[in-house]
């Protein structure tokens, strides 16, 4: 099974987790439009989309505002090796800048 960002970050934002009620529920672990996409549940496998995603400690903005960084992330690096050519960066809708 493949891992979601929550399990392999280890944030804990996750519905139920650990650090929910101390830092809020991720998006990417609820939001219902990214469900399936890179074979995720929910967002889990495209939190680099979702608006209000925990990076190095804060609460990251929309994905233009955080592309440079999701795109060093070592989750993406990993999600996109294993989606390979199947592989989707952005939600339906939503633009970007570059894919490397």
């Amino acid at each position: 099974m493949k891992q979601q960002c929550w399990q392999y970050k280890k944030c804990g934002r996750q519905q139920g987790g650990s650090k929910a009620t101390e830092l809020g529920v991720c998006p990417a672990s609820v939001e219902q439009q990214g469900k399936g996409i890179n074979a995720g549940q929910n967002a889990g496998r495209i939190c680099w989309a979702i608006a209000g995603t925990l990076c190095g400690g804060k609460v990251q903005g929309a994905f233009a505002a955080k592309q440079a960084s999701c795109l060093a992330c070592d989750f993406y690096k990993l999600v996109r090796g294993e989606e390979g050519a199947a592989f989707r960066l952005t939600l339906q809708g939503q633009s970007h800048v570059r894919t490397s």
